[in-house]
């Protein structure tokens, strides 16, 4: 039997935090602790899963574990993102209901580890066959490709994410992987030219320059070592339990199983190594002679190199680092760039190049992973993006992102109010409004189209004339002073005219999650984004395959004087697609903390941890999920569960469960405004209420447990009491058997001592009075012969002379016949019959016993022999007995025919297929089938036909096709006429005036001739209402052809065409056959 389980059995502090009381921070991070520091890293928010980073492995990843969660209820076993991937599975595959999973919590959480046990989850739980794993490896195998050129080190995370990734997975109807569409937001491209300290580029760089092979090294024209490139740190390039070279094999394995081709991996690398090579260039002033500065290149080896990888002439992309044009309507204006310029327009290349370079790779992915059929599929969408950020310095990136989550808390707090009161209404329940923070109003001071922070900032960003940082703050202190939300110690406001926490050159936003500091410098040009037009028409230039699809705006055909979308516009349009694909799905939610800065496995700091409970809004989540009813449950598991608290319901309940709870509830006595009935769950309003259920259920299960062992105890005692009693009488039974067993074997073994010794007395007594006896008989029997021999020799004596040679002769004659007798008895030949063998008489006298002695033996042999025949083989013996009397003598083809058996059906015509119709046509028994010749008078040739004798007719079927040609009863047949030589042929001769006689008599040939004839005279003679066959042997017979009589005459001739018999016609009234002299 299944055990049952429950969230609440042996639960570590509180697995979900709705039920904990009392609520407050404190509290809600004690918890939270408690739970870590015995590795319980996962805890509920009603459906909301919180996860701790541990900084280790943990045993609870196992196929085992996937087993254990696999379709099972979401709060029926530990807090597990197990669950929460099953519940998200099953209901996408059940309940045919889009799913998306949003992962979200700061760098360094585990949200991309958290997405990945989603993934692998799904990809174990759901169906197998070729195709599917197919594609559940593609979509696994997409990480390890996004995460080099996406990923880097950084101060909180060796492996942090920096991009947004979406990925929808796309099933069938079954809920078998069909394929995905990845969708990335915001690559940090700022960190390819510049990292912070401590910090890392991403990974692929490094992983490229590791694990690359030495020739391919040398086809990028790249060195192993890290500090020969400006754009790598080397602070911070060898990260410990990182191991480059294997990520980097990982990475091209990854790449293939994806569907990369190998020509599209080597354009991919050639691009990185050409952003290595971009990053040392370097330049220095050159003054002109109108006193202005421009800028040339230093060493120009790096940009020859970058050139040939590219295949982009030298002086065109020497010209765009040195020159800028600027097109107005109709007018080209040329500039020259200073040095800072340059290296601005370097930058700016090496960020677009990579990050349209990972665009692309997004791209050809979604093109390998994408579902090929075009029916409607279910969707699981896995959102895995950077959490709210609130750094010392923090600037545009961390703006936006922010702007971001925002978005996320406000989808989330109205997914989360719309789920409760679905269930409510669902469940009968009546709803009450929720009073929670609506953080609307921050999203509009952003995202408003006319006075948001962003579209100000693109309004600035577009302004003709100077536009700086400064002049893009002065607008938001203008227009944004008197939101609540915003704080500058330069707005109209005057109450932060002395908070001297605000700097001048920034601006303070009161997020959900907190207030955050932005520095205004560099949000102009990080809006602005800008790509000189010179270096997109140089990079279209290049001869590489990849470069003219990254740079589609150089085409100098396709000019579009028109300025690109600010960073800042792009971002929103993507925030708000993703907003709007979110709300079409059922949301599930994974919310990831880390437990401290040190990356380190069992520390806990708790104002970190608080701090991103804050920004997360885990209190606030927890709050509205309490507002209503804390805690719902079925009716079964929840009589299952508590039914042991009330005598009525224990230990089985008969009618619903519903009644059974009420019935419970009423026993308990628990205030009814504490709880409702919806129509399939109980409503718990207040955790005390469910923590007094517990605290009933634990002790009644102690009560429970000390019966049981009270009552397991009893029988444990009765059981081992009745054992040693049966062992006691065991015992003694076997002994006692032993006892009596070894007194019985002493006096038997005494008594055969004394019956020995009696016996061997009585014996010895016997054999004496047997001796004497002996002796006595003996004696007398002696006495006795001499007495009688002396009478007969005297009664004897008178007439011995007399009779002495008449006794004398017969005793002679005894003694030899007695020889004779037992001569003849070691000297007897065989058993066969044909053995005609028998001894010499050794006596004249004894001729006539010899003779007869040998007939009489020969005709017991022959009975002996004909014993052993079955009826077939007597049959068999008759029919050559029969061939024996017929042509023994007459027929000079008799003697080859002896040793050959009578086979009788040579077609073997009932199991033969072919002659199936034949067999059918016949419906007496065929006793012999053979192939015959059929000869014709006019030529004297012969036809093959298949000749058939069954006990009353006799027919001729044609060979080919099976057609009957004739069929002749057996009392038709007036006799049969054959030759005396060596020939098979033979005439069937009619009866005239009857029915078959109208065609005339037949002639054949066969091999078989003297079983032919044999088996019809036999068959003839069996018969009882026909006359006896007669069988005419001669030379010469006439046979009657329709109204012509033949002579068939045979005569002997030297042999023609071989040895073989031939007929020829010599007139119309003779048939001459010419049969071989044998030898």
């Amino acid at each position: 039997m299944e055990v049952k389980t429950s969230l609440l059995d042996n639960m570590i502090g509180v697995g979900d935090m709705v039920l904990l009381e009392p609520l407050s921070e404190e509290s809600f991070i004690e918890n939270l602790r408690n739970r870590f520091d015995h590795n319980e890293i996962y805890t509920y928010i009603g459906s909301v899963v919180i996860s701790m980073n541990p900084y280790r492995s943990l045993p609870i990843y196992t196929p085992d574990k996937v087993e254990e969660y696999r379709n099972r209820n979401f709060y029926e076993l530990s807090p597990h993102i197990y669950a929460l991937a099953d519940e998200a599975y099953r209901s996408l595959r059940d309940q045919d209901k889009d799913q998306c999973i949003l992962i979200t919590g700061e760098s360094g959480a585990g949200k991309t580890e958290a997405s990945k046990l989603v993934m692998s989850y799904v990809a174990a739980v759901c169906g197998k066959g070729q195709e599917v794993n197919k594609v559940k490896e593609q979509l696994l195998q997409s990480n390890p490709v996004l995460e080099a050129f996406g990923n880097a080190k950084t101060v909180r995370n060796d492996n942090s994410s920096r991009f947004g990734k979406y990925m929808d997975i796309e099933f069938d109807f079954k809920g078998d992987p069909l394929g995905g569409v990845i969708s990335n937001y915001l690559l940090e491209k700022s960190r390819v030219v510049k990292q912070p300290r401590g910090e890392r580029n991403f990974h692929v760089f490094y992983q490229l320059l590791s694990g690359a092979s030495d020739d391919t090294l040398k086809k990028l024209k790249l060195e192993r070592d890290f500090s020969k490139y400006n754009y790598l740190s080397l602070d911070s390039a060898a990260v410990n339990g990182l191991d480059d070279a294997a990520n980097f094999r990982t990475v091209r394995n990854a790449m293939q199983i994806v569907g990369f081709m190998e020509d599209e991996v080597q354009s991919v690398l050639e691009l990185v190594a050409a952003v290595l090579k971009l990053g040392n260039i370097e330049f220095k002033p050159e003054s002109r002679c109108n006193g202005s500065d421009e800028s040339r290149i230093k060493d120009k080896n790096d940009l020859k190199e970058m050139c040939e990888l590219l295949g982009i002439e030298q002086t065109v992309l020497e010209r765009a680092f040195s020159y800028r044009t600027v097109e107005a309507k109709m007018e080209k204006v040329s500039t020259t760039l200073n040095v800072a310029q340059a290296y601005y327009a370097r930058d700016a290349l090496a960020k677009n190049l990579y990050s349209r370079l990972f665009s692309w790779l997004v791209t050809r992915i979604n093109e390998s992973i994408k579902a090929q059929a075009k029916t409607r599929h279910k969707v699981m969408g896995v959102l895995d993006i950077y959490g709210f950020e609130i750094f010392e310095d923090n600037s545009f990136e961390q703006f936006i992102i922010n702007y971001c989550n925002e978005k996320l808390q406000q989808i989330f707090i109205e997914l989360t109010l719309r789920e409760e009161q679905e269930e409510y209404v669902r469940e009968g329940i009546e709803w009450t409004n929720i009073e929670y923070f609506n953080n609307a109003i921050i999203c509009d001071l952003i995202e408003n189209h006319q006075n948001g922070i962003l579209a100000m900032l693109d309004e600035e960003c577009l302004r003709p004339g100077t536009v700086t940082d400064e002049t893009f703050l002065d607008k938001l202190n203008t227009i944004c002073a008197e939101h609540q939300h915003f704080e500058s110690r330069l707005s109209k406001n005057s109450k932060f005219l002395t908070d001297h926490s605000l700097p001048h050159n920034c601006f303070r936003i009161q997020h959900y999650a907190g207030k955050v500091l932005y520095r205004v410098e560099g949000f102009v040009d990080k809006n602005n984004d800008l790509l000189y037009r010179d270096l997109s028409q140089a990079m279209y230039k290049a001869t590489h395959s990849l470069i003219k699809q990254l740079f589609p705006e150089g085409n100098p055909a396709k000019v579009n004087l028109k300025r690109p979308p600010t960073a800042g516009f792009q971002f929103k349009a993507s925030v708000g697609t993703l907003m709007r694909n979110l709300q079409t799905k059922n949301p599930n939610y994974i919310r990831c903390i880390k437990p401290n800065d040190k990356k380190a496995s069992h520390i806990f700091t708790e104002s970190l941890v608080g701090h991103q409970a804050r920004y997360l809004g885990l209190m606030e989540n927890v709050r509205v999920r309490r507002a209503g009813y804390a805690f719902r449950q079925a009716y079964e598991p929840c009589l299952e569960r508590y039914k042991m608290l009330c005598k009525r319901t224990w230990p089985h309940w008969r009618g619903p469960a519903r009644e059974g709870v009420e019935v419970l509830m009423a026993d308990l006595q628990v205030p009814t405004e504490e709880f409702s009935y919806g129509r399939s769950k109980i409503f718990i309003r207040n955790p005390r209420t469910l923590f007094f259920l517990e605290e009933r259920r634990r002790q009644c299960l102690q009560d429970l447990a000390t019966l049981i062992q009270k009552i397991y105890r009893g029988w444990k005692c009765r059981s081992q009491f009745l054992l040693l009693k049966k062992s006691q009488i065991v015992v003694a039974a076997w002994y006692r058997r032993y006892a009596q067993k070894k007194k019985y074997q002493q006096i038997k073994s005494a008594t055969t001592v004394v019956q020995s010794y009696t016996r061997g007395w009585q014996a010895r007594k016997l054999l004496r009075e047997l001796k004497y006896q002996k002796r006595c008989e003996e004696a007398v029997t002696t006495i006795s012969a001499f007495w009688h021999g002396t009478q007969v020799r005297r009664e004897y004596r008178k007439f011995f002379r007399a009779n002495a040679g008449k006794k004398i002769y017969d005793f002679t004659i005894q003694r030899i016949m007695q020889k004779y007798f037992l001569g003849l008895k070691s000297t007897m030949p065989s058993m066969s019959p044909i053995d005609k063998n028998w001894p010499a008489r050794p006596y004249l006298f004894l001729d006539g016993v010899h003779t007869e002695l040998r007939r009489i033996f020969h005709l017991w042999r022959c009975k002996k022999y004909r014993s052993q025949f079955t009826e077939e083989k007597k049959a068999v013996y008759e029919e050559k007995l029969e061939a024996s009397k017929i042509f023994k003598d007459k027929k000079a083809l008799y003697p080859s025919s002896v040793n050959q058996p009578f086979k009788g059906d040579y077609l073997e015509i009932t199991k033969n297929p072919k002659y199936q119709k034949l067999n059918s046509a016949v419906d007496e028994k065929v006793l012999l089938a053979d192939v015959v010749n059929k000869i014709n008078r006019a030529n004297g040739k012969g036809t093959a036909r298949i000749f058939l004798l069954t006990k009353k007719s006799v027919v001729l079927a044609d060979q080919k096709t099976g057609q009957v040609k004739a069929s002749v009863p057996l009392p038709d047949l007036a006799s049969v006429s054959v030759s005396t030589q060596s020939d098979g042929f033979f005439a069937l001769r009619l009866k005239e005036g009857s029915a078959s006689a109208t065609k005339g008599d037949f002639l054949l040939s066969s091999e078989h001739l003297i079983e032919i004839i044999t088996k019809l005279h036999r068959t003839g003679a069996t018969a009882a209402d026909q006359e006896q066959l007669n069988i005419d042997i001669s030379d010469e017979f006439l046979v009657q052809f329709k109204q012509d009589k033949v002579c068939v005459k045979f005569i002997q001739g030297a042999p023609k065409n071989g040895n073989s018999v031939s007929c020829k016609r010599k007139n119309n009234r003779l048939l001459e056959v010419s049969v071989p002299t044998t030898a």
